[in-house]
């Protein structure tokens, strides 16, 4: 294809050499009707979706249209062995995927990667790959983050269809399915687990081969162990081989935790020391390809601007980036925050902000209160989250996982962090950032935007963090698009400059000795008509110098 964005391996955790990307251009049509049309309408470019610039389309699909894409390919020149493998890493939000004819299967879900098994149904010559999108946006309970079909303020334009890479591989029958690293700094040991109908394997680790048992826990002592922090985001890099296939993977030895410091105070740990997280908020949405960067160099911008500004976290808002954003934050020394992402019914302004009004927080065993009424939503959600626990298990730099913001779609919090932590019992969670808070999970959290922070020991003993604080606007002329007023406005860079400094000192330096555990500020970049970015939406002009605010960011 003579324009394919986004077609470098997307995988770096399972890298193989076999790999065919399916992303340029595909033919598209937008229907009323479900039957597969015979006749599209034009030219879609893949990963970005229609109501986007890069798409070529710009067209905004509504809860009552299907979105149909088809692709006509040939593999000729691709080595195919036992099992061919086509791979989406997101489809918003429920696809119907067709091979030559041929049903393949279902997805639910916008926000996840799935994939099918094609050996039988592909040809060497001449394929046609149909697919089927249907995306009720914010009309239904499905998970649908910031998206919203009247956007504006907070919420963003809704997406559609394939925003994430396609692409095909082909593997032997011994193929190596997933690999499971968990890291235990206490024992100097790493657990690695191999999927693979294989009974044996061989890894390359620590400069050596060695063979390993499959699909069991195996712990491998770690000799002379070299710690993953922001300062030094040392990674282990291995390759492992059936007798027919071979990955390249990569693991840091770290650990999260909560510790008490001398004072008997709750703190976030990293490698069993208090870590201050100073972290900064990244929706990660670009103006052109809004959910889709235009490449995987805006992602390595992003990060290197975040390091740039003295921040040494990233909490990802309420989405899920591809798996090359978390290897750059992995190697370039990046704490992760990782979202679950939200949905539910139409949110009930009364239910959210109550806890602003009133300071008291509903039980989320309410399911009207919070609008999550409907059963199969719940049941949903529930099955996402751990899916994504186990999507993202591998990546060394997720410290904390966000079950719910703002009480948005909550509900059966302490069951589900309870569900959680048998997955992953490696991570702190937050179960309610902002309010809603039900006693429970590793942090008691708090949204700040108002008024100054007030830091108070938590009567459950949890470590305290900042989750949202700041958002102060400094709007540019032709970058900026406005909309209503959200946030404290300031008119040139010097008085935002100082209103941030000032923040800096009473809400986070006075609150650190208090107990502060963690911040996250309003965030990286100005999204839509949020305008509080350190950045302009179109990444053209950074709005205060990164010296200023590294500056004031290196006394915390």
């Amino acid at each position: 294809m003579k324009n394919t964005p986004l077609n470098e391996y997307p995988r770096p955790q399972l890298y193989r050499e076999s790999y065919l990307s399916l992303n340029g251009y595909w033919d598209y049509c937008i229907s009323k009707n479900d039957e597969i049309p015979t006749n599209y309408e034009g030219k879609i470019l893949v990963p970005f979706s229609p109501e986007t610039e890069l798409s070529e389309v710009n067209k905004i699909v509504k809860p009552d249209e299907y979105l149909f894409y088809r692709l006509n390919f040939s593999i000729s020149d691709f080595v195919i062995k036992d099992k061919v493998i086509l791979h989406f890493l997101a489809v918003d939000q429920i696809a119907d995927v067709y091979l030559n004819g041929h049903y393949l299967g279902n997805h639910v879900g916008g926000f996840l990667p799935f994939e099918f098994e094609i050996q039988k149904y592909i040809t060497t010559d001449k394929n046609e790959l149909v697919v089927r999108v249907k995306d009720y946006s914010d009309t239904s309970y499905h998970s649908r983050g910031k998206q919203k079909i009247e956007r504006g303020g907070i919420w963003y334009t809704p997406q559609s269809g394939i925003y994430f890479p396609v692409w095909i591989e082909s593997v032997s029958s011994d193929y190596i399915q997933n690999v499971k690293f968990t890291p235990d700094i206490d024992k100097s040991e790493i657990v690695i687990n191999i999927k693979t109908v294989a009974k044996e394997a061989t890894i390359h680790i620590f400069g050596m081969d060695r063979p390993i048992d499959t699909n069991k826990d195996v712990h491998v002592k770690v000799k002379d162990m070299h710690l993953w922090s922001p300062e030094d985001p040392y990674l282990y890099f291995v390759r492992i081989n059936t007798d027919n296939d071979e990955v390249t993977s990569y693991f840091a030895m770290r650990k999260f935790s909560i510790i008490k410091d001398e004072s008997n105070i709750s703190r976030i740990a990293l490698n069993n020391k208090p870590y201050f997280m100073k972290g900064i908020l990244d929706q990660g949405y670009y103006k052109k390809g809004l959910l889709t960067p235009s490449s995987y160099d805006d992602y390595v911008k992003d990060i290197e601007l975040v390091k740039s500004l003295g921040f040494n976290t990233i909490r990802k808002h309420i989405k899920i980036e591809m798996p090359r954003w978390y290897f750059e934050c992995d190697k370039r020394g990046i704490v992760v925050w990782q979202d679950f992402v939200n949905g539910g019914e139409k949110y009930k302004f009364s239910t959210i902000a109550f806890p602003l009004i009133t300071g008291r927080h509903h039980k989320d065993t309410n399911y009207k209160k919070f609008a999550r009424e409907n059963i199969e939503g719940r049941k949903e959600a529930l099955q996402e989250f751990k899916n994504t626990i186990n999507y993202l298990y591998n990546v060394p730099s997720i410290a904390l996982w966000t079950i719910f913001n703002e009480g948005w779609g909550q509900f059966d919090s302490k069951y589900i962090y309870e569900e959680m932590k048998k997955i992953d019992n490696t991570r702190l969670y937050d179960h309610a950032s902002g309010w809603h808070d039900q006693g429970i999970s590793d942090v008691k959290s708090y949204h700040v935007y108002f008024k100054n922070f007030k830091c108070k020991k938590d009567k459950n003993d949890r470590a305290v963090i900042l989750s949202e604080f700041g958002g102060f606007v400094y709007k540019i002329e032709n970058h900026s698009q406005g909309g209503k007023k959200t946030y404290k406005e300031f008119d040139n860079p010097d008085n935002w400059l100082k209103r941030y400094k000032k923040s800096i000192e009473i809400d986070i330096l006075n609150n650190i000795p208090k107990g502060l555990s963690a911040m996250i500020y309003t965030q990286l970049s100005d999204v839509e008509d949020e305008c509080n970015g350190f950045v302009t939406f179109d990444r053209e002009i950074v709005k205060i110098d990164p010296k200023e605010i590294k500056l004031i960011n290196s006394k915390i």
